[in-house]
């Protein structure tokens, strides 16, 4: 299935004021929280030339979205869930910057970092998101999606036909 979201992003706490128009296709394995939290990633960690992984989900081993950087290294690696010890290694190394974006329990992920040999891994920022907000997007979910998305704060707000959300993202 393919989504469409026009996102008019307000992004007080970093000064990005930005309209957003982009395509995210759901990969048949892939789960609605999952792609709501890729989505929102992609707003909340809004610069110049980020973009989805060009082999997509098909590509276990590279980042869900990046910002390449000069001579093909990666200046920001951003991931989705609760990816691996051995995969945020393999981040840490490649990318200057390593952001996990977690609709799961963070403190698992957490824990797994601790007890990996994750390079630099008191570097890596991780952002919670409530699983019941996630819900309440999902239930307003459709093809075509008109959002207004606030960040103040540490808080989103998440405005449009059929859903309207604020919540708090937990940072470790």
């Amino acid at each position: 299935m393919l989504y469409r979201f026009q996102i008019e992003l307000s992004d007080v706490d970093r000064g990005i004021y930005e309209p957003l128009d982009f395509r995210v296709a759901q990969h048949p394995s892939e789960s609605i929280p999952y792609l709501l939290t890729r989505t929102l990633a992609y707003a909340l960690s809004y610069r110049a030339q980020l973009e989805f992984s060009p082999k997509g989900l098909a590509d276990p081993d590279g980042p869900t979205l990046l910002v390449a950087g000069q001579a093909g290294a990666v200046d920001l690696w951003i991931e989705i869930g609760n990816p691996s010890a051995r995969k945020l290694h393999k981040a840490a190394k490649a990318a200057r910057e390593v952001e996990i974006y977690t609709y799961k329990n963070p403190e698992l992920l957490v824990a797994e970092i601790a007890a990996g040999d994750v390079h630099r891994a008191s570097e890596i920022r991780i952002h919670a998101f409530d699983s019941l907000a996630l819900a309440q997007i999902e239930h307003g979910l459709q093809k075509n999606n008109r959002w207004s998305l606030l960040v103040q704060e540490g808080r989103v707000s998440v405005d449009g036909p059929g859903v309207s959300v604020s919540f708090e993202i937990r940072r470790f």
